[in-house]
């Protein structure tokens, strides 16, 4: 019973998130009272819409089997996290570091943060955990050179001074990038599907796929609950620099603010597969986002920002350089043995933390 009035929630929620897109927009916010509450209102509805949106795209993922399901989960929160970065570059005067700071946000939470979580919790519990070896290295051998290309290489380029691409490098770099994450999709979907199949001793599922009726339910709920997003994001951009500002954070945590809004229903779901024992799932859903994240998000914003003729910094400085380089080192390590236990997780936990502790004492 619990189950079903659960299920009758995250139905209502895109519904409800839409309603409230349309009914915060209209309503005046030069008052003072207004203009405090409806950004905090509009903020707490956006969560709800990003849980339940992840939630009908697991619905989906369920109909659909690996690797398409964690496709669609990652497919989902790369619109949810493209909205919000868009809605707060447009916003004010512009913000021409966030989609470096929520790019390089989103591989060290992934990379480093669910990572390291997936592998203490499925240690704890189950000792070793295994997963499949091409699978980790398919999505490693893509995202270092995306990595360097979109947030390393602009720093170093002599064309145009400071970490930015002249609009012809902005161009190539996002087409090269959109074409190594196409053929990415085309391994883990066609050519070599078998490489991210969770099938090295995980625990069966505790409920029965969709019905059809079920799956096309949650198909039009998700696309549903993203234009929610995408007009909630609008009103809820302003809040969240007020947020950062308002505790004194330095500008750089409005990238990871975002990064964490985002990726939270999709850490609870790769935490949930690391403990069934589905440890390849949980890469799949971690590994998935930094990609989709970069192969998806970077050309975007590089089109608003060719467009719009607006600066777009991405060159990250030599700290965080550094940060990244060990990270994918670590990662190498991590990932090269086929199987995992809680020292590498414990590794990648203290680099997250390395990372948080950075953004706010530089």
């Amino acid at each position: 019973m619990a189950g079903r009035y659960r299920t009758l929630a995250w139905r209502a929620v895109p519904l409800a998130g839409l309603a409230a897109a349309f009914a915060l927009s209209s309503l005046p916010a030069n008052d003072s009272a207004l203009g405090l509450v409806l950004p905090l209102v509009g903020l707490l509805v956006l969560m709800g819409v990003v849980f339940a949106c992840v939630w009908h795209a697991d619905v989906i993922a369920h109909r659909t089997g690996e690797p398409y399901g964690t496709l669609v989960l990652t497919v989902a929160v790369t619109v949810i996290e493209v909205a919000l970065i868009l809605s707060i570059m447009l916003a004010g005067e512009g913000k021409p570091t966030l989609a470096r700071e929520t790019v390089f946000s989103v591989i060290m939470v992934v990379c480093n943060g669910v990572v390291g979580l997936c592998l203490i919790l499925g240690g704890l519990r189950y000792g070793e955990q295994g997963f499949r070896l091409p699978g980790a290295s398919a999505y490693l051998v893509v995202l270092m050179p995306l990595a360097t290309l979109t947030l390393i290489l602009p720093t170093w380029t002599t064309s145009m001074p400071g970490p930015f691409y002249t609009t012809s490098q902005l161009a190539f770099v996002s087409f090269v990038t959109i074409i190594l994450y196409a053929v990415f999709l085309y391994v883990q979907t066609v050519r070599h599907r078998d490489y991210f199949l969770s099938d090295l001793g995980g625990a069966s599922e505790d409920h029965a796929p969709p019905g059809q009726r079920q799956l096309w339910e949650s198909v039009v709920l998700l696309l549903v609950g993203l234009v929610a997003v995408v007009l909630l994001a609008k009103g809820v951009s302003g809040s969240i620099e007020t947020a950062v500002v308002s505790i004194g954070a330095p500008t750089e945590a409005v990238g990871l603010l975002v990064a964490l809004l985002v990726l939270l229903p999709e850490t609870v779901a790769a935490l949930r597969s690391a403990r069934r024992n589905e440890l390849q799932k949980s890469l799949n859903l971690a590994l998935g986002s930094s990609l989709a994240t970069i192969g998806l998000t970077i050309p975007a914003v590089s089109l608003l920002a060719i467009v719009l003729k607006q600066p777009l910094e991405l060159g990250v400085d030599m700290h965080d350089t550094v940060l990244l380089v060990l990270t994918f080192a670590v990662s190498l390590v991590t990932f090269a043995g086929g199987r995992t236990n809680i020292l590498p997780g414990f590794v990648h936990l203290v680099l997250f933390a390395v990372f948080v502790f950075m953004v706010f004492v530089p």
